[in-house]
């Protein structure tokens, strides 16, 4: 199936390419509610395109899912059920997706709804308009049931709101869920909905996905609809297997005559195809990852030159220091807009911000006035550092995480600002280069701690070229799959 078959015929399955990925989701000849939650969002859809179950069966079942497992998990913030339920009682779109149960963050504008972006400042706030890649989104057939949950701003790497609470990792209980799309990593490893719409500023899609045992893809940048090249986050999705982030990829990304890049084959096969694969353990300042971590990632390596890839020692080209120097101050002057926001409101900051917040927006403020500038085109070098990377390796391949889902409380609000920029410095080192940089990367879930928690393994490659990683993953989930792992916290 070329590009062109595959985008004019966005309602039929993916075909044997992608089915192959994912063995374990095998068509079902029926099933019964209960089942459901078992079934990855292209198995869902097979089922209504088959009229073996209505969307209506599929909703009711992950409704039933949420109010049994979120008042313990923190998944879902703002319900959407009524609506939803009026949704399914009209025709659907006939896209890839329909009748399939879906969440979006609370992050994005659905005209009518809630959005909060996780914050005290936003909490009555309504949406007027429908953010482009929900609009795109629903078109597949998606049915939305509900808002995730976030941190404030998505400015943390760890999903615990003071608006809302923390999201539970489903694994334990006691651990981080990851962030800043932590909300949607639960609702999806937990089963409450097969596939759940992420975001991806600085390692939001990975991280969750790491914490939780999840794909998760983040694109290239510009490469989504609703993407403007001066964004650095993507949005995408998290999802159990690679076939359905594969499929909801081809139907979002950008194919408008202003797309940056072309519409990527996704379901192109690597078939006989080798990688030349470079592997590193060590973050950007050269400090090794946890042992657990480690171990996982020397497993991963092990893997992909099992089934014929070559895989060899490499390192970025970037330097830690610099590279978060210039990083903090896009980082902090978001934060920054949202306390001028609360300021011109006449509210008192500290009443409506959280810490964090405010310790990033103060950062800002003491930055010179060329501070952007300059971030700018330290940003623009490693953009061509990376992409001459990228001439010499196929896919680079690195842990996503520093360690293991720390407990809930090590990355929250209360945590004085010093400290936890200290600790997420180190955390979530490997993931924001790829953001910067503009070259995708992902998440798989092929590692597991001692203690069972996930650990993921990040692979990236050049700008524009998901369809190497997305033809890699495939082959990962083939050789060593993970859908048959269950959260204990379920």
């Amino acid at each position: 199936m070329d590009r062109r078959q595959l985008l004019s015929s966005a309602g039929a399955s993916l075909g044997g390419i992608a089915l192959a990925g994912c063995a374990v989701f095998e068509r079902p000849t029926a099933a019964r509610r209960d089942d459901f939650a078992g079934l990855d969002a292209t198995a869902q859809a097979e089922l209504v395109q088959r009229r073996e179950v209505t969307p209506g069966e599929l909703l009711e079942a992950a409704i039933a899912r949420i109010e049994a497992l979120n008042p313990r998990l923190n998944a879902i913030v703002t319900p959407l059920y009524e609506r939803a339920r009026g949704e399914v009682r009209t025709p659907l779109p006939a896209g890839p997706f329909r009748g399939v149960p879906y969440a979006i963050k609370d992050m994005l504008d659905l005209q009518g709804t809630r959005r909060t972006s996780g914050s005290r400042l936003l909490a009555r706030n309504i949406s007027q308009d429908t953010s482009a890649i929900v609009a795109r989104s629903t078109a597949a057939g998606l049915v939305i049931l509900g808002k995730t949950n976030t941190p404030e701003f998505a400015l943390n790497g760890s999903t615990e709101p003071v608006l809302f609470g923390p999201s539970r990792n489903p694994w334990d209980a006691a651990r981080s869920s990851g962030g800043s799309s932590g909300g949607a990593a639960v609702a999806v490893a937990s089963g409450m909905v097969p596939i759940a719409h992420a975001s991806d500023g600085g390692g939001s899609i990975r991280v969750p996905a790491s914490c939780c045992g999840l794909f998760g893809l983040m694109p290239s940048r510009s490469r989504m609809v609703g993407s403007r090249a001066t964004d650095s986050g993507v949005d995408h999705c998290v999802s159990r297997s690679v076939r359905d982030s594969a499929r909801l990829f081809a139907w979002n990304q950008r194919q408008d005559a202003q797309a940056p890049m072309k519409p990527a084959p996704v379901l192109e096969p690597l078939g006989a195809r080798r990688l030349k694969i470079g592997f590193s353990t060590a973050n950007v300042f050269g400090q090794q990852a946890a042992p657990s971590v480690r171990s996982a990632l020397e497993e991963s390596a092990r893997l992909c030159a099992s089934i014929g890839h070559h895989v060899e020692p490499a390192r970025l080209p970037v330097d830690g220091e610099a590279f978060f120097t210039h990083f903090m101050v896009a980082w902090s002057s978001g934060a920054d807009h949202m306390r001028r926001m609360a300021e011109t409101q006449g509210l008192r900051a500290e009443d409506v911000l959280e810490p964090w917040t405010l310790y990033l927006s103060a950062h800002f403020r003491r930055q010179p006035a060329d501070a952007g500038a300059k971030a700018g085109v330290y940003f623009a070098e490693l953009s061509r550092r990376f992409d001459a990377f990228f001439q010499s390796f196929h896919v680079m391949l690195t842990p996503v995480l520093h360690e293991e889902p720390p407990p809930l409380g090590f990355l929250g609000p209360d945590v004085p600002g010093s400290q936890m920029f200290e600790r997420l410095l180190t955390y979530v080192s490997y993931t924001p280069i790829h953001n910067v940089a503009g070259t995708p990367a992902m998440s798989v879930p092929l590692g597991q701690s001692a203690s069972g928690l996930p650990i993921g393994s990040q692979f990236a490659a050049r700008v524009g070229n998901e369809s190497t990683l997305f033809g890699l993953a495939f082959e990962l989930e083939r050789a060593a799959p993970w859908v048959q792992r269950k959260p204990v916290a379920v």
